[in-house]
């Protein structure tokens, strides 16, 4: 048996688990670089019967199956994942098995970015390291609104923790209702544009579905303050990328803190790395030992049940 461990950018994978019930009865090779080519992926992985992917960093599609014919196993970290084709895993007969998961660092990871933006953290990092002393002026949060769109499970936290910075916190989503907003005590906008229009910090808390994709565009930066900061932390294509781009180069809003981007890991010529009023981070959110715990944790328990014959946390029925 052959299995195969993809993206594991920090050579953690084999730490982050005890293997070695695995490694009795298989063959591991783990992969830290990321393959974008399918052509070249599907050679990788052609000999391979189990496969454990992180999160959405490699896609399997339908054409990607249709190349992997030895495929039976294919593990996701997290119980979804939006970038697996599930009807084309089922019928090319390949279960699919998911991971449990922490409810909490995304959530950390957003104030970890507001908190950079609003007291220009990178800039007098980087201005102490040349040698300078004080070189802007941040703002603080108390008495700013914090408009969290997507009041679910980590955009309630994003709440509660702008509650207690003493920040005035509005929200709004497709969904939404008032006996949601009223039971974690925050404001319900009436529309996106009335929380954009109102939002000192705007963070984005939503899955990307077909209704969410390109939720934000120039006509929703347009209605944001000079001064308001746009914060990402879900999925790069809720925002479309080309008119942040043009807002941020034109300062029509004050900044952005991105932890996620149309196309990952995010091109080395992107337009964002140059400007000086972003805060990114490479897809943090979930990024954590324990997490990492936790996600190899349950794929050595998945590898284990499947090869018994007894699958556990398949997904898609």
């Amino acid at each position: 048996m052959r299995i195969a461990i993809l993206d594991d950018y920090q050579h953690v994978a084999l730490q982050s688990a005890d293997w070695r019930a695995v490694e009795a009865r298989a063959d591991v090779t783990v992969y830290a670089d990321h393959i974008a080519d399918e052509v070249a992926l599907a050679e990788r992985l052609r000999d391979a019967e189990i496969v454990v992917a992180m999160r959405e960093r490699t896609p399997f599609p339908r054409s990607l199956f249709e190349r992997l014919p030895n495929l039976r196993l294919l593990i996701t970290t997290g119980m979804g994942n939006a970038a697996f084709d599930m009807a084309a895993a089922r019928e090319h007969g390949v279960t699919v098995c998911g991971t449990g998961g922490l409810g909490y660092p995304t959530a950390e990871l957003t104030w970890a970015l507001i908190l950079a933006l609003a007291r220009r953290v990178p800039a007098e990092h980087e201005a102490i390291r040349a040698g300078h002393w004080q070189t802007t002026l941040g703002e603080g949060l108390n008495g700013k609104t914090l408009g969290v769109i997507g009041l679910g499970r980590l955009g309630g936290q994003v709440a509660t923790v702008g509650k207690a910075f003493g920040m005035d916190v509005i929200a709004w989503s497709q969904n939404l209702t008032r006996e949601r907003s009223d039971a974690l005590g925050v404001a319900l906008a009436g529309s996106l544009d009335e929380l954009l229009e109102r939002s000192d910090f705007a963070s984005i808390h939503l899955v990307l579905s077909a209704r969410t994709r390109r939720l934000i565009g120039a006509a929703q930066l347009g209605r944001m303050r000079p001064s308001a900061y746009l914060v990402n932390t879900s999925r790069g294509p809720i925002v479309d990328e080309v008119a942040l781009i043009e807002a941020l180069r034109t300062h029509s809003i004050a900044g952005a803190g991105l932890d996620v981007f149309d196309v990952e890991p995010l091109p080395a010529g992107n337009p964002l790395i140059g400007l000086e009023n972003v805060v990114l981070t490479p897809h943090l959110g979930y990024v954590t030992k324990e997490t990492y715990d936790v996600f190899y944790g349950d794929a050595v328990e998945d590898v284990i049940a499947f090869l018994d014959g007894a699958p556990v946390r398949v997904l898609g029925g």
